[in-house]
């Protein structure tokens, strides 16, 4: 009895290797382990009608064998498994997620193409600015009325020595500082715009942050004129709205300078102001070294955001800048 278990064991063995695919090793489990018909099934059904004796040496031999078949058909299966990750060519594509630039970057770069066009130079300044670039050479004194126009993030300087001579530091409250820092390094004549980041003290609204972005544009030479101004500001918005616009320019002050407009735009059946300019104020020449050099220019400043904002109808500024994706995908 026990030789024929060994050559059952054999064939067995055999059947399993001959078995090209999952299918023939089904059925090679089936012949030998099925619960109907299955030959070791059916051996050990058959020990019940075995003697005392023999029944104990042949029912572990035939438990054995089941379990090793059992292990062998197992270790076989295995070896039909696909070794990678199982990939389902007949499932449906997903899309990929592509990154892109974020609106304001592209609209800023826009902006910065214009008026690159224009042939304007970028120009760069610190964000954590001194009290003389941001106010005093901009002809805003310290008891100038006008600095109640910002409230100021002031600073506490870290080093007790600094090269600076000085001492009141802020995170700047406009880009205008950027035109004092270039016209001190600079020759005449020259055109530049500045972008970048502005602080506010102030409480935030649909309309207002405590931390935006805006352009300063300065042109400086020896015969400018507000004719001037109005050609690239008139014609910076064309370009950027893609669309014809009717312009208003209305009286204002800004201490730097002189005289200065307040810019409009017709915009959905209503006048709407976009730009603060003027033409330099001398004083402001004099604080960069300028003065006496017979030299006239213009400078305007707009919010960044307020654009995007007209652009692309968004009601609220914070949307720009709260990095939901739900909103920037829209664009």
């Amino acid at each position: 009895m026990m030789k024929d278990f060994e050559e059952l064991r054999q064939q067995i063995r055999e059947e399993i290797k001959k078995a090209a695919d999952p299918a023939s090793l089904e059925a090679v489990r089936v012949k030998f382990l099925g619960r109907e018909n299955g030959i070791l099934t059916n051996k050990l059904k058959e020990l019940k009608n075995l003697e005392v004796d023999v029944r104990k040496v042949a029912g572990p031999a035939l438990q054995k064998l089941k379990s090793d078949a059992e292990a062998l058909l197992a270790e076989a299966m295995a070896a039909f498994r696909p070794k990678g990750p199982v990939i389902d060519i007949t499932a449906p594509g997903k899309k990929p997620v592509r990154g892109r630039l974020h609106l304001f970057t592209r609209e800023m770069e826009e902006i910065v193409r214009i008026f690159s066009a224009l042939n304007f130079s970028v120009a760069e300044g610190p964000e954590a600015e001194d009290e003389w670039h941001n106010f005093d050479a901009l002809n805003v004194a310290p008891n100038h009325p006008a600095r109640d126009m910002w409230d100021t993030f002031w600073l506490t300087p870290v080093a007790k020595r600094s090269t600076n001579p000085h001492k009141n530091f802020l995170l700047r409250t406009h880009t205008s500082p950027v035109q004092i820092r270039w016209m001190q390094s600079h020759m005449a004549p020259f055109q530049i715009i500045a972008p970048g980041r502005v602080f506010r003290y102030e409480a935030t609204d649909a309309t207002h942050e405590i931390n935006f972005a805006q352009l300063e544009g300065l042109m400086v030479g020896p015969n400018i004129t507000f004719a001037n101004f109005k050609y690239v500001v008139e014609e910076f918005f064309r370009r950027y709205f893609s669309r014809p616009i009717k312009f208003r320019y209305r009286p204002s002050f800004f201490p730097f300078t002189e005289p200065s407009v307040e810019v409009d735009i017709w915009w959905n059946n209503r006048w709407l102001e976009v730009a603060g300019a003027g033409m330099v104020n001398q004083r402001v020449f004099e604080a960069a070294g300028l003065s006496g050099r017979g030299l006239q220019g213009f400078a305007f400043g707009f919010g960044v955001d307020r654009l995007i904002m007209l652009k692309y109808k968004i009601p609220d500024i914070r949307k720009v800048y709260d990095g939901d994706l739900r909103f920037i995908r829209q664009f």
